[in-house]
């Protein structure tokens, strides 16, 4: 009996330990915190602390950075769940809402201002907006560059219809102004200090903002129910970018072309790093006050960046983009972690 019993308890020690060993995984991995962010070329101070595994260290978090070539490949990323956070304009961010993706805006990016712009080529013929009839004029298609060269369109009294616009990515944008394939282009950088070289601004977005009341925007968004589930990733996500942030607009001086933080910024973007502190430059960036306060998150459907979604998903239906118009575009805008960075 005494073998037996012996042989008896072997087994189950090794039942026991197959066990264990097959179990733990499984509830390691069921606790494993993971997140896959979508991002563009932007070049923004956040890039900084991307590159610096910034926001790992604040949340314990694995993430997964994923280079997406539009704000609408992020927002097909989101609605398709293979990203749960990611980056896009405000046009796509009002198309997305628009069409039913189950996201919300947390963060703002970067207040585009003078960051995007409207070039024509050298030679092109083309010195002011009324030239760009019967011309090519390449643009990501529901961006907030491809909104804005539609409202500077029609506030110089330009039917759309008359301009060859044409739907190309930034890199694509850059190859095709290269190529010669293209008369002009609005666009952000890098893209933008590469095509200024042998081109001519003809009006940023901030003068098209100033004119017409329409102001764009880069923003974060996330999966509301990711939100929903992990906002202690979410309140450490918007600290990390709210310091950053911070970072550059008190320590300007120090964001040089050979600086630790520029270096990451271009290659992170894409962009040369002599070209980056003049592309910051071009931006604002909010405050996490600014953000949590009624200009931009705070105050529901009178919040700034409501109704600049309302405005833009208005302009996009009446070009035909996008088939519906919200009521209420707040109800994809979501202040909570903003307000909790700015305490």
């Amino acid at each position: 009996m005494k073998p037996s019993i012996q042989r008896r308890t072997l087994i189950a020690g090794v039942a026991a330990l197959f066990l264990a060993a097959f179990v733990a995984p499984l509830h390691a991995q069921a606790e494993t915190r993971e997140v896959v962010i979508g991002y563009q070329d932007m070049v923004v101070p956040w890039r900084y602390a991307q590159a610096s595994g910034a926001v790992e260290k604040a949340t314990g978090y694995k993430i997964t950075y994923r280079k997406l070539g539009s704000g609408a490949d992020v927002i097909r990323a989101l609605a398709s769940g293979s990203i749960q956070v990611g980056e896009a304009g405000s046009s796509p961010i009002a198309a997305g809402l628009s069409q039913g993706v189950d996201l919300s805006l947390f963060w703002i990016l970067d207040n585009i201002n003078d960051a995007e712009a409207l070039v024509v080529r050298n030679g092109s013929g083309v010195t002011k907006l009324a030239d760009l009839k019967g011309k090519t004029l390449g643009v990501p298609y529901v961006s907030t560059s491809h909104f804005h060269a539609l409202v500077a369109l029609q506030q110089a009294g330009i039917d759309p219809s008359s301009v060859k616009i044409v739907n190309l990515r930034p890199p694509e944008v850059a190859a095709a102004w290269e190529r010669g394939n293209i008369d002009a282009t609005y666009i952000w950088d890098p893209v933008l200090a590469r095509v200024k070289q042998n081109g001519k601004v003809l009006v940023t977005s901030g003068e098209v903002a100033k004119e017409s009341g329409k102001a764009t925007f880069d923003g974060f968004v996330a999966s509301r129910k990711f939100a929903q589930d992990n906002a202690a990733f979410m309140t450490g996500l918007v600290k990390v970018l709210a310091d950053t942030d911070a970072q550059y607009r008190d320590h300007k001086a120090d964001w040089t072309a050979g600086s630790k933080q520029v270096q990451a910024v271009a290659h992170e973007s894409g962009a040369a790093a002599a070209d980056v502190p003049a592309s910051l430059a071009l931006y604002a960036f909010p405050s996490a006050q600014e953000q949590a306060s009624p200009t931009w998150l705070g105050g529901g459907q009178q919040s700034g960046a409501a109704k600049s979604l309302t405005a833009t998903a208005q302009f996009l239906k009446q070009q035909g983009t996008i088939q519906n118009v919200l009521a209420d575009y707040s109800t994809g805008v979501d202040p909570r972690f903003a307000q909790q960075a700015a305490k």
